[in-house]
């Protein structure tokens, strides 16, 4: 990694953190386990997963890590329970390819918030991207309001806005190492859980569903993305999110035959050229 640029770095820890989350939303699905079961185990076990290796890395040195993490850190704890909480909510409560959707409007939300609070004006080719992506969305967006799907795109909208914080809170602090900032925020979502969770039992399937979406989709990506912006955009990061918004529904469709729209799969490949497209030429570039 050292040989890398700092633009190679980003890209490629975004890249990976994304290719792990895609099945997430299928593992949801598969799931019998209620909403608030869900969030409690996605909570609780890449808790103790990435705190267990944290503490063996750097031992009391995590709570000092913690600490200087100061108000950085008390953001990023927040959003980054918020958005663990309405991403599944979401997911139960509307189609996979709709909560996808409102997610990947968070790189334009980035370079808003980027460009107010950083000065950091995204550059022409990645406005570019933006735009062109923004309106593929839109188009797959007003199919997705003939469903009356309305209360779960909300909260995939909240999830997106979430990110968007997320990602300028790390930016904004890349000196620092927020991952401890992240443990402590699966630590709150579990403990929010448990206000309405109605079983902790895990039967069947989930005994095998549960334990390997929290580990493969939820605690590799959670540290990988929360180093990403340390090295590239918070924008750039969350380009590389929208890979979902077509690869998620695609694992939904071909496993449990939840078919996505003509307008998401048209929407989902223009987003996927333009990302390809414009991550080759910031490669290029660096």
């Amino acid at each position: 990694m050292k040989s890398l640029s700092d633009q190679q770095k980003g890209s490629l820890l975004a890249f990976v953190a994304v290719l792990f989350i895609t099945p997430d939303s299928l593992f949801i699905r598969l799931s019998n386990v209620d909403t608030w079961g869900l969030v409690f185990y996605r909570g609780i076990i890449p808790f103790f997963t990435v705190f267990l290796g944290m503490i063996l890395i750097y031992k009391l040195n995590f709570f000092k890590i913690l600490f200087d993490s100061s108000y950085h850190g008390i953001i990023y704890i927040i959003t980054f329970s918020i958005t663990n909480i309405t991403f599944v909510v979401s997911i139960q409560n509307t189609n996979v390819a709709n909560t996808l959707v409102m997610i990947a409007t968070a790189p334009l939300l980035s370079a808003i918030l980027g460009a107010i609070f950083l000065k950091e004006t995204p550059d022409k080719k990645t406005w570019i991207s933006i735009v062109i992506t923004f309106f593929a969305i839109l188009y797959i967006f007003f199919d997705s309001l003939k469903m009356g799907n309305f209360y779960g795109d909300i909260l995939g909208f909240i999830t997106a806005v979430g990110l968007a914080i997320g990602a300028i809170t790390i930016r904004s602090a890349k000196l620092k190492n927020l991952v401890p900032a992240a443990v402590v925020g699966k630590l709150f979502v579990a403990s929010f859980a448990l206000f309405f969770i109605e079983s902790f039992v895990l039967q069947d399937k989930d005994l095998f569903i549960v334990p390997l979406m929290c580990i493969l989709c939820v605690a590799i990506p959670f540290v990988l993305v929360t180093i990403a912006p340390r090295f590239i955009t918070a924008a750039e990061v969350n380009l590389f999110f929208l890979l979902e918004t077509i690869i998620g529904p695609i694992w939904v469709w071909m496993i449990i035959k939840e078919q996505p729209s003509i307008e998401t799969l048209l929407g989902g490949l223009v987003i996927i050229i333009t990302i390809a497209i414009h991550s080759f030429l910031k490669l290029k570039n660096s």
